[in-house]
């Protein structure tokens, strides 16, 4: 968003970019509407009533108040979840306007009462009406009711009171645009844009990464994810330390926490995440093979950065996985044991 962003003003334009929480502005064209105090008020409602999105009544009048100020032609919409902004009064904001309207989706969110993602749980009430959520409790979680039911019915009625005319979405990958197909969005013009990943960073780097870390001669596995949970595949890894022959083979995974690096065998090397580019880009090109068990994503950038630091990918073919391979020696696979057999013929 930044970058889209910078290119504009570089570009003569007239462009504001706002975000609800993470880094501090730097610069007048940029604002975080949302105070720290609100994103956790907003968390903390959604872990009782379940209206992630419905929420953040205050920072959301902000916002409005600075986009009445600017009146722009053109509203550039991304990941609108995360307990810092109300759709609701957002999207009456946007009807009453004649502005365009551009519309990235980085995952399911916009398209169900509740969830991000919905194929790990094998659920497709989205289609027709969501309701008794089966991941209630996971993000964006709550621990008593679920708001789903009414969720669905609200973001549809919001979400589709923009004509088509004036609303256009964008998805990363063909998986996505697919599922958005089969929504109440279908009727929205959909287009397809890629991730991109910032290749004057991730690119092959060298460095003592592998004598560090006492790997030798062995061959590196290397995982990479933020935060790392049963759907970016941990336990598949942990599985693979015990499949695979530690003298010759070293399973690296970064982006762990420290509560996790405790509860690793002693065959996986744990690393908590770095927010360095450099030595992230180090640590791939340090890797024989990175390997993405992710049970579900959108267009995962781990595998874009992988491949750009000229190391192949291993990944399951779910969601927009299958889309980010590039390099040959790359590949898909079915599933765990067919991972296992690939992994083992690189040590053959």
């Amino acid at each position: 968003m930044l970058a889209q962003h910078r290119a504009l003003l570089a570009a003569g334009e007239n462009s504001f970019a706002f975000w609800g929480r993470g880094r501090a502005p730097e610069a007048d064209t940029e604002n975080q509407f949302c105070k720290a105090s609100e994103v956790y008020l907003d968390a903390l409602l959604t872990r009782v009533d379940g209206r992630a999105g419905f929420h953040s009544k205050t920072a959301t009048r902000r916002l409005l108040r600075m986009l009445d100020d600017i009146d722009p032609d053109v509203v550039h919409l991304h990941n609108l979840h995360g307990y810092y902004v109300n759709v609701e009064m957002l999207f009456e904001w946007l009807a009453r306007r004649d502005c365009s309207i551009e519309w990235t989706l980085h995952d399911c969110w916009a398209f169900t009462g509740h969830c991000a993602y919905f194929t790990y749980v094998r659920c497709d009430r989205w289609k027709t009406g969501c309701e008794n959520c089966p991941q209630k409790r996971s993000y964006p979680a709550s621990f008593f009711m679920d708001g789903s039911a009414g969720n669905y019915c609200l973001k549809c009625r919001l979400f589709t009171s923009i004509s088509p005319e004036r609303m256009e979405l964008v998805t990363p990958s063909q998986w996505l645009k697919g599922l958005v197909e089969q929504s109440f969005l279908k009727g929205y013009p959909i287009v397809v844009r890629h991730n991109e990943i910032d290749r004057s960073q991730f690119k092959p780097t060298a460095s003592d990464f592998r004598a560090r870390c006492g790997i030798g001669g062995r061959t590196m596995i290397l995982g990479v994810a933020s935060p790392w949970t049963e759907r970016k595949g941990l336990s598949d890894f942990v599985r693979l330390s015990a499949e695979l022959d530690i003298k010759k083979y070293a399973i690296v995974l970064v982006g762990l926490n420290e509560k996790q690096i405790k509860k690793l065998p002693d065959s996986i090397i744990g690393i908590k995440k770095t927010e360095s580019k450099r030595e992230l880009a180090e640590i791939y090109t340090a890797a024989d093979v990175f390997f993405n068990p992710t049970r579900e994503d959108n267009y995962p950038t781990v595998n874009l950065e992988a491949e750009a630091c000229g190391t192949p990918v291993v990944t399951y073919n779910t969601g927009g996985c299958g889309e980010t391979i590039q390099l040959r020696d790359s590949k898909v696979v079915v599933d765990f044991i067919d991972a296992v057999m690939h992994l083992r013929k690189l040590n053959s």
